[in-house]
């Protein structure tokens, strides 16, 4: 692998196994970025979401996924068209990678793929990593999910922010009071199946620690259109549904979820309802 990527690796000073895997996730999803840019993706969309919050707030955990909503509404749009400037850029730092679009109905909201590349190669690729490559299966892939929401909620605000390594270049961003607003949407309606995603809820502890405002305007339409609320959105309401979405949260499980992507684990420590209802009475809403 080149020396460009060893560089950006070192950033991370990895350790564990676990440490490599997300140091090269994040640079594999900075190098999506910059494809992107470079194919004029952010002149109709815009970034948003925990890896968002990790690469331009200072967000300390790690994230998997990629999320992005279009400007405005276009229910024919499709990522694949942006798929070759992705490989161009990838194959530049030695990343051998695999693109696959999920085939969704037409009435969809969203439009996914997903970016996958050999475990097990990255890492024999990496001087310092080479002795791990052997406890990885062979079969193994470091998989990152792109998904752009493309019927939106578009009362969000957005910022420029520049990102300077691997190569300088600008992404459009939710500013962090709507990222606030869309990660509260996430915690109070997202669905949660087998595993509860801790990570909304670390994300929400992150927003209200650093007494960052909500955007009321963008999670008022974004209820609505999830159908969650059918009024005005008040403050009062808003701590009344995430009350009743604590109280009903396995904690233990949602602990689960966020150990692998932060290295202080004792900091869940005080994780319960009590807890996260004492902290929501703090909110602000703008």
């Amino acid at each position: 692998m080149n020396e460009a990527i060893e560089s950006l690796i070192a950033r991370y000073r990895p350790k564990s196994k676990e440490d490599y895997e997300n140091a090269i996730k994040e640079i594999l999803q900075e190098l999506m970025l910059l494809g992107l840019d470079r194919a004029g993706f952010f002149e109709r969309a815009a970034f948003y979401g925990g890896t968002a919050l990790r690469i331009f707030y200072g967000l300390d955990r790690f994230s998997e996924d990629l999320d992005f909503t279009l400007l405005r509404p276009d229910k024919k749009f499709q990522l694949d068209k942006y798929f070759s400037s992705l490989k161009q850029e990838l194959a530049a730092y030695n990343f051998d990678v695999e693109l696959n679009r999920v085939e969704k109905s037409e009435d969809r909201l969203t439009e996914s793929a997903f970016m996958k590349t050999s475990t097990q190669l990255v890492f024999l690729q990496i001087n310092n990593a080479k002795s791990l490559a052997t406890k990885i299966p062979h079969n193994q892939k470091i998989k990152i999910k792109f998904e752009i929401d493309i019927l939106p909620a578009t009362t969000f605000q957005t910022e420029i922010k520049t990102l300077f390594l691997p190569s300088p270049f600008t992404v459009n961003v939710l500013k962090q009071e709507s990222l606030f607003a869309g990660k509260m949407h996430a915690a109070l309606l997202r669905q949660w199946k087998d595993r509860i995603k801790g990570r909304d809820f670390y994300d929400v502890q992150w927003y209200l620690a650093r007494k960052i405002p909500l955007d009321k305007k963008y999670l008022e339409e974004k209820m609505r259109q999830s159908k969650a609320i059918n009024k005005p959105l008040t403050k009062m309401i808003l701590i009344d549904h995430f009350i009743q979405r604590v109280e009903a949260i396995d904690w233990e499980n949602a602990k689960k979820d966020i150990f692998p992507f932060i290295k202080d684990k004792t900091q869940l420590n005080l994780w319960s309802a009590s807890f996260f209802k004492d902290l929501i009475a703090k909110i602000e809403l703008i």
